[in-house]
């Protein structure tokens, strides 16, 4: 079986920057093990939540009026502990909304799709469902050691409603 570990926008203004999380600090040490024992074993494909200047003037900037994620400034790069990882990355998805319209067409060669990452109850929610209705019959799996949300309640939330859509938690 080929397995591939999607790293969903482990960047630094979710861990540490503007919209970082005690929660995604935590996490990030899990995930860095995880990771490195699936070296060789998995590929990797990291998304990257991606804004311009005019953010504030978006749908999303107006409903989340906080900057964050504006490429190419720093809160835009993927956290330093991963850095390694994004090297070995099959591929980097860039993302200007929540779900990635193009993602299923990188995860379709595999027969195992594994969610990692941030924010649990926005991007990995959104990825995983999109994923799961272009490939109902593939195994998709979300490793919630290795997630993080918004707040704890709403990534516990989150996780009951992919298990409800039959993503397998983990």
């Amino acid at each position: 079986m080929n397995k591939v570990i999607v790293v969903v926008d482990m960047q630094n203004d979710f861990v540490d920057g503007s919209l970082g999380t005690k929660e995604a600090q935590d996490m990030l040490p899990r995930l860095v093990r995880k990771l490195d024992a699936e070296k060789g074993q998995a590929d990797f494909i990291f998304t990257m939540d991606t804004h311009a200047e005019n953010y504030l003037e978006t749908q999303e900037g107006k409903k989340l009026p906080v900057k964050h994620c504006i490429k190419p400034q720093k809160g835009w790069e993927i956290v330093p502990a991963l850095q390694p990882f994004k090297a070995m990355a099959r591929t980097i998805v860039e993302k200007p909304t929540f779900g990635s319209t193009v993602l299923p067409e990188y995860v379709k060669a595999y027969d195992e799709i594994e969610l990692v990452g941030l924010c649990t109850d926005i991007c990995v929610i959104s990825n995983a469902l999109l994923i799961k209705a272009f490939f109902p019959e593939k195994k998709i799996s979300v490793d919630a050691s290795c997630c993080a949300g918004v707040t704890p309640e709403s990534h516990a939330n989150a996780l009951d409603a992919m298990k409800m859509c039959h993503i397998e938690i983990v």
